[in-house]
Formats: structure tokens, C-alpha cells, sequence
């Protein structure tokens, strides 16, 4: 569990993205989890790795670009990706009716068995509003494993704080779907409001302490990534997740 990685999107506000590479590589950083936007050019983008001593095992994919399975499959491989996470859903579906979740928890279902045949991993990646009681009071996140079985579950665990759920719980329920973790923090009550309340690892309210080790016992998770969804330094927030990452 040394090799911890980084989600390029909490660099978005900060290029370019070789800069960032630069700084991760000598944070000593050897992964790196890629996002949609990134993509544009895969080759160019495997470059600018390779330059720095840093891979890319496990990439998020939005749902259209995952639908278009040559271009993703051509993506992965060029870049080294062995492992592609749908990673959210529009804004306008997070409350969808839980039908509309069945028929995604199909399609998802569908879309790994293909990317599995080709010889990648597959999963989704939570946010918040899947842990939002359906009008049943179905939870989106129950419907989307249920529903497909094969996939599995890049665990954003602060997320799951901020959907009102038990990460223990969920662990103790999921572990053998949980291949990867985003190692997050969210800040104290009423701190870091100009960073939407998130917080460095090891500099929030979160007992990552607790939680490591119950995935580190229960889960096969071998990805472990760390993610601020809108950090103001970034170096900052990369060298102190890191170390903190290093102590639990």
C-alpha cells in the first residue's frame, strides 16, 4: 500500500497538467488517476507520465465517452489505464425516479461485462446523492451494485460522510466490491468554506485511522487515491495528504 495516487481533477485549476506531474513526482507520488478531460490526446498524455516516473492504473470515464467503447478501449491502453470508473452522473439525474436507477445499474452492468472482456476493471465511483433514499427508500447505491453485480466500487468515502451514511457500514456490507478508495477529508463545521469544506487527509473530521484499516483487513482494495474537490494550494494539499497517507 505505498504506491498512493492522485485524482488530476483536484489539479484542474492549476496547469499545465505536466506541471503538476512535475510537482506529484517529486511530492514522491507514482500514480495518478486521470478524468475525462483529460483524454484529448492519450498519447501525448502517456508522454508527459512517462516523463515523470508516474503511471496512470485506474481512470474515470464519463457515461457518454463510455458508451463510445473503441475510443475508450483505444484511450486505456495507450495510457496504461487497467482500471476505468463511470464516475457520476448530471446534475439534473441525481434524483432521478428509482426506476431510471435500475435501468443505469443495467447499463453499467453491461458496460463492465464488455470492458471486462476486454481485459480492464470496471466500476463506479460515488458521490453524494447515491446514498439518497429513492421514493421506496431504496438507496441509489444499493441499486447499482444489486443491479450490477460484476462491477466493481471505486469507494469515495467522505462522499459517503456527506450522504448521512456509515462508510463502516458499507464496508463491512460491500467489501469485495471496494477495489479502490479515494482517500478524502472534509473540514470541520463552518471551516475551509472557500474550499467547499473539504480538507486535506488527515486535517478533517473523517477517522481515516478506523477506516484504513477496516479496508486494508476487509476489502481487496489496491488503489488508493487522494482527492480535494477544490483545493486553493495545491502543493499543499498533495504533500500533506501524502504524508498523512503514509502514517495511517
Amino acid at each position: 500500500m505505498t504506491d498512493f495516487s492522485f485524482q488530476l481533477y483536484s489539479a484542474r485549476n492549476f496547469p499545465p497538467v505536466a506541471d503538476v506531474f512535475k510537482l506529484l513526482s517529486r511530492l514522491g507520488y507514482t500514480q495518478v488517476e486521470g478524468y475525462g478531460g483529460l483524454y484529448a490526446d492519450p498519447s501525448v498524455l502517456k508522454a508527459d507520465l512517462d516523463a515523470n516516473g508516474l503511471t496512470m492504473p485506474t481512470g474515470h470515464f464519463g457515461l457518454d465517452q463510455l458508451r463510445d467503447k473503441p475510443k475508450a478501449v483505444e484511450t486505456a491502453r495507450t495510457i496504461g489505464i487497467k482500471t476505468l470508473f463511470c464516475p457520476a452522473i448530471p446534475h439534473d439525474k441525481w434524483k432521478q425516479p428509482e426506476e431510471d436507477w435500475v435501468t443505469l445499474a443495467a447499463e453499467l452492468g453491461e458496460l463492465g461485462k464488455f470492458y471486462k472482456d476486454q481485459g480492464f476493471g470496471f466500476g463506479w465511483h460515488n458521490h453524494h446523492f447515491e446514498f439518497w433514499p429513492t421514493a421506496s427508500g431504496r438507496p441509489p447505491m444499493d441499486i447499482i451494485l444489486q443491479g450490477a453485480p460484476e462491477i466493481d466500487w471505486e469507494m469515495d468515502v467522505a462522499w459517503v460522510v456527506r450522504g448521512e451514511n456509515d462508510p463502516q457500514r458499507w464496508i463491512a456490507e460491500h467489501a469485495d466490491r471496494i477495489v479502490a478508495v479515494h482517500l478524502k477529508d472534509i473540514a470541520a463545521e463552518g471551516e475551509a468554506t472557500d474550499e467547499d469544506g473539504w480538507a486535506d487527509l488527515g486535517h478533517g473530521t473523517v477517522p481515516w485511522k478506523e477506516l484504513f484499516a477496516s479496508i486494508r483487513d476487509r476489502t481487496p482494495a489496491k488503489y488508493f487515491v487522494m482527492e480535494h474537490d477544490n483545493p486553493n494550494d495545491l502543493e499543499r494539499f498533495a504533500s500533506r495528504s501524502i504524508a498523512a497517507a503514509k502514517s495511517l
